[in-house]
């Protein structure tokens, strides 16, 4: 879960959306590094591919902030 995303220059939309991901749904190697938290946080782009997973919803739009986009919280 620590690989870095360069975010600049690969997404031409400047929206990602967050979301909120149970553990459980995730493959057993990042299921290892979730150091026993139950939810994470996803930052996705427009294609749903997902940049990110992070600890909690504010550190989700902080990094979004922090590159230039526009945050958007998805259900």
């Amino acid at each position: 879960m620590n690989t870095k995303f360069n975010f600049n220059g690969k997404l031409d939309s400047r929206i990602v959306y967050i979301r909120e991901v149970s553990v459980a749904d995730l493959p057993d190697d990042l299921q290892s590094e979730a150091d026993g938290l139950q939810t994470l946080y996803a930052v996705h782009d427009a294609a749903g591919e997902r940049l990110a997973l992070v600890r909690n919803r504010a550190i989700a739009f902080m990094l979004a902030r922090q590159n230039d986009f526009a945050a958007v919280s998805v259900h």
